[in-house]
């Protein structure tokens, strides 16, 4: 075993926060990296030490594997954890760090190249015997094969990009005449995001739902899986809000899917904490999905329910050390939730929202948890990812989870920013959700913007209060001036602009 002294976090934001948390806790010494913006930023105030590695651009700083290894080496850091996003499931970087010395918190490059890769990955779970939807295990070598598998399997029909994720390269297809189209796009588009124009044919299932297994393994073998998170309400593919266990689950369900998820991770000879996805359809069939070599933005939720601390254990695992726990040992306990707290205006589908955080005051009280990675005087920009930050809870059973989330979204109190905990709250109250009666689809399906209302913040109270004052003060002076109807309602077209 080899205990790790100084741990660099080569990321930012709320979890950079986290894992400097866990490493306080364990005595390790922190240091944090940090961009031109980022200079006064949570995680970088927090950190035993902080080194400047670059402009706002993450291709200057944060993506810049000279030099992070650089920062480690300088600052004496004999371990990396590279967090999630970034080069967190670049297996060029894992060696990297093996090559320098330097404990990399994380897989080993061989699994994540081996996961990486859709289609290998879609080999190595056909091998295991874990559940696939129908579809190719190979990169297409034309149009013809597309349409020929299409054909095979049915419509409607996923064209996904072999290298990538996150909804990148990806075309649904409904028709055979779309084939060719729908490949063109996706390789194009997979290309640019991922240098990679790959793309395989895969069954599209309607109805579907996200459900992911978090798994943990240590480097002698054992694996055990953590139980289950449904993370289905999404836009533009990507999680929005995630719960812990999923509530469409049967006991039969959870004990067969975290059968294949255990298998799928010793399929790849896999060690720390990783997290396979399965798509479930509306017949309750399960399928593989892909697996994530990395933390998931929302292990808070089976850190609630398991009462283990993630990154606690990925970096035992990374020391060497035995999982001391066995499968049956670990078991559910409540149920929580968390909602993505972004800089995103939903009322203006979902677009990014900049600007200087004014105000951000978090919740707190029973079953109340906050992983935050800004603070008031921050400026939010486009450069970085808009989670600012998790808003999770937990209660005994799910409604008591869901009432939680309701009084913290209305305790928490952000301005300057727009962000989508008016939409976090929609969703909380709404009669679908709270049956678990809900898919992907169910933004598309069941939101509008108007459902919101306007939704005014503290900032915007405090420009409307100014106008009021001006408006008396000049019927005070006599004068002529605007009606105070015609002043707010200009103030108010106008206050996004």
């Amino acid at each position: 075993m080899s205990k790790i002294s100084k741990v660099l976090i080569a990321n930012r934001g709320e979890i950079a926060v986290r894992i400097i948390r866990t490493c306080k806790d364990l005595g390790i010494k922190t240091v944090a990296v940090y961009s031109r913006p980022d200079s006064s930023a949570p995680h970088t105030l927090l950190a035993d030490e902080s080194v400047y590695i670059g402009e706002a651009a993450s291709s200057q700083s944060y993506l810049v594997v000279d030099k992070i290894i650089a920062a480690a080496k300088s600052s004496g850091a004999d371990a990396i954890h590279p967090g999630y996003g970034f080069l967190s499931e670049n297996a060029a970087f894992s060696k990297r760090c093996s090559d320098e010395g330097i404990i990399f918190i994380g897989p080993s490059a061989t699994s994540i190249e081996m996961m990486g890769d859709k289609t290998s990955a879609r080999k190595l779970m056909e091998i295991a015997g874990v559940p696939l939807p129908p579809g190719t295990t190979t990169a297409l070598k034309s149009v013809e094969e597309a349409v020929e598998t299409a054909d095979k399997i049915g419509y409607p029909v996923l064209i996904k990009a072999a290298a990538g994720g996150g909804g990148k390269g990806m075309r649904i297809v409904y028709h055979q005449k779309d084939i060719k189209n729908a490949v063109s796009s996706a390789q194009s588009e997979a290309l640019n995001a991922f240098g990679d124009e790959r793309v395989y044919v895969e069954k599209y299932l309607e109805e579907p739902r996200h459900i992911e297994f978090q798994v943990l393994a240590d480097q002698h073998g054992n694996v055990v899986h953590l139980y289950d998170r449904e993370c289905s309400i999404q836009r533009r593919h990507q999680k929005v809000i995630e719960e812990a266990p999923a509530s469409v689950l049967t006991d039969e369900m959870r004990l067969l899917m975290g059968e294949a998820a255990v298998k799928a991770t010793l399929s790849c000879g896999y060690y720390g904490a990783g997290t396979i996805e399965f798509l479930i359809d509306k017949h309750l069939n399960y399928y593989f999905l892909e697996m994530n070599t990395r933390l998931q933005v929302e292990h808070p939720v089976t850190e609630m329910i398991t009462g283990l601390d993630l990154v606690e254990w990925q970096i035992r695992v990374a020391e060497g050390e035995k999982l001391p726990f066995k499968q049956k040992d670990i078991r559910i306990s409540g149920h929580a939730m968390e909602c993505r707290i972004c800089a995103e205006d939903p009322s203006e589908s979902f677009l990014p929202s900049t600007g200087l955080l004014k105000r951000h005051d978090v919740p707190s009280g029973p079953g109340v948890r906050v992983d935050a990675g800004v603070r008031a005087g921050q400026e939010i920009t486009i450069n970085y990812d808009p989670l600012m930050a998790k808003l999770v809870t937990f209660g005994p059973n799910r409604t008591v989870a869901i009432d939680r989330m309701i009084r913290a979204l209305t305790e928490y109190k952000i301005s300057g920013v727009r962000t989508t905990i008016p939409f976090c709250k929609f969703v909380m109250k709404n009669d679908l959700f709270r049956k678990g009666a809900f898919d992907t689809h169910f933004i598309k399906d069941y939101f509008t913007p108007e459902m919101l209302g306007k939704d005014v913040d503290a900032s915007d109270i405090q420009q409307i209060s100014a106008i009021l004052l001006l408006e008396a003060q000049n019927n005070n002076n006599g004068n002529d001036a605007h009606s105070l109807e015609s002043t707010t309602t200009n103030w108010w077209q106008n206050r996004r602009h």
